[in-house]
């Protein structure tokens, strides 16, 4: 069977097996505090976070990506495509300025088109309530992490199994944040909210992990964690398999945001949870005397 091949492998390399991911978590904050000095900031934050305009010019003329961005002092340009067939829609553009009327006036030059309202759409927000609204949503994200450490504190009342929790949560939060950064994606509200997901998602597997390892006293302590392993692991790649279907069909740039951080963390999470957690775990069930 798989499980009597795997158990001698992990009793032997468990510990080793389990600085894996603490030492990927470590290379991660280096990574966003590097960030950070150059940034000001831990992302990328689009202009729902930051203020300034997004504008949307529909028209399938093929344009320079790179040379538009350049002629509109580096505003982030992307294409607006058709699903089906990848056919330009149009452009999405987002810049710190204000000036509406100076963007329309750049982009009619560029493109030699004339903008109206069939053509041309634009959303604009103010520095300040996009500042406000960033700082709301990160108070939001700090709370809601702290409030679950509080509640699998109450939940387990050990500290070592409580603690294994909490840092797979972390280090997936952590791990895709610094991936976010490392690709360069920008963040919108929603972003945010995929983190605040991502919070949720991340213990699942690690609350059933730690429950079966540590309160239940069928088989031994091995079959219960490899019973939960085989559960959560098909929890989390039915959940990857569908969020991916999803990111693949829609268009909204919104679903796509959230639905690829959270791909990213359940992959890290299958690391941080089967890796470190049940690192942490065997070494205070043999410490316990729990088999």
């Amino acid at each position: 069977m798989l499980k009597d091949k795997i158990e001698p492998f992990y009793n032997k390399n468990y510990k080793i097996l389990m600085l894996i991911p603490i030492l990927i978590l470590i290379i991660s904050l280096a990574y966003i505090g590097y960030f950070y000095s150059k940034n000001n900031d831990f992302i990328y934050k689009d202009i729902s976070l930051k203020g300034g305009i997004s504008a949307t010019v529909y028209t399938e003329k093929t344009v320079n990506l790179e040379e538009l961005s350049s002629k509109l002092d580096g505003a982030y340009v992307r294409q607006l495509a058709d699903l089906t067939s990848g056919r330009q829609l149009g452009l999405i553009i987002e810049t710190d300025s204000t000036d509406n009327q100076k963007l329309k006036e750049d982009l009619q030059s560029y493109l030699g088109i004339t903008l109206d309202e069939n053509n041309y759409s634009v959303e604009q927000t103010s520095p300040s309530l996009g500042s406000s609204f960033y700082k709301e949503l990160i108070f939001a994200l700090i709370f809601s992490f702290v409030f679950m450490a509080i509640v699998v504190l109450i939940a387990f009342r050990t500290i070592a199994p409580s603690l294994a929790v909490i840092f797979a949560a972390f280090a997936d939060v952590i791990v895709t944040l610094a991936f976010i950064d490392f690709i360069g994606m920008r963040i919108s509200a929603a972003g945010i909210i995929g983190f605040l997901l991502v919070i949720g998602y991340s213990i699942d597997t690690d609350m059933l992990l730690t429950t079966r390892a540590i309160k239940r006293s069928d088989g031994s302590l091995f079959e219960r964690m490899f019973s939960s392993v085989k559960t959560g692991l098909t929890m989390t790649l039915t959940t990857l398999t569908a969020l991916t279907i999803g990111y693949i069909l829609t268009t909204s740039p919104v679903l796509k945001e959230i639905f690829i951080i959270i791909i990213i963390a359940l992959i890290v999470d299958i690391f941080s949870t089967y890796l470190t957690n049940t690192g942490i775990l065997k070494l205070y069930c043999d410490k316990k005397g729990i088999k």
